[in-house]
């Protein structure tokens, strides 16, 4: 199918109350109003065509943005292709999900976390926290640097009340994931989760909410999910 004719299916599953939510989120035209179970859908009519999903991310349209980013092969994504889908990346749905998913399973992973996690651009900053995340959670413990997760829940504890919105956000998301994916690392993280208490985030005009990293990190630990990893990280 070409490009033309996918977004022709998209704008066809869009919907007025959807795009309500959307702006609520943050997101700005151009886009349709797709739900992601409806986006989910499409994927088998993109995901053997690696330009088309390509494509797709270049339209700058968020529906499109987001299929292309569930329809990638992340092996073959370039270096250069996923800096300039961290550019483009305006608002945290592509920043934290759609970027932060694929590249934590391409081959550029840890570079380009490390690489995003200090960018002085918000948008960035937050993709490159959910890249590290994300890649902790599929990646075996025996591959991880877990001095350097240790430096980054220090870097948290220390800063993140002082950081942007939505990086205060992944950053509390990364506490949880350190305690949840990597074997004994529960009790430092759990730690770190007490020193910084509830987090705050503008979450504009939404019903979402920070989760408590301590309660979350607990109901992990009772429910004996520790160090469980994920099979894949793109949602």
């Amino acid at each position: 199918m070409k490009l033309e004719g996918i977004m022709s299916k998209l704008e066809e599953l869009g919907s007025e109350q959807t795009k309500k939510i959307y702006m609520n989120h943050g997101v700005k035209e151009p886009f349709f109003g797709v739900k992601i179970g409806d986006l989910k859908k499409l994927v088998k009519d993109v995901k053997k065509d690696h330009e088309l999903a390509l494509a797709l991310y270049d339209t700058g349209n968020h529906d499109a943005m987001y299929l292309a980013g569930l329809s990638v092969n992340p092996k073959v994504m370039t270096k250069e292709t996923l800096q300039d889908w961290v550019k483009k990346a305006y608002w945290y749905m592509p920043a934290e999900y759609t970027v932060a998913g694929v590249a934590s399973e391409s081959n550029y992973a840890l570079e380009l976390a490390r690489e995003w996690m200090d960018s002085e651009e918000e948008m960035v900053a937050v993709s490159g926290w959910n890249t590290y995340t994300n890649y902790i959670s599929i990646t075996p413990d025996e591959k991880l640097d877990l001095e350097e997760i240790r430096t980054r829940l220090h870097q948290v504890e220390t800063t993140i009340h002082e950081e942007r919105n939505r990086v205060r956000y992944v950053m509390n998301t990364f506490v949880i994931g350190a305690a949840a994916y990597v074997s004994g690392l529960q009790e430092e993280a759990l730690n770190v989760a007490e020193k910084i208490g509830k987090v705050h985030v503008n979450v504009g005009n939404t019903a979402c909410k920070v989760p408590l990293a301590t309660h979350y990190i607990n109901k992990i630990i009772q429910k004996d999910k520790i160090g469980i990893k994920k099979k894949t990280a793109i949602c």
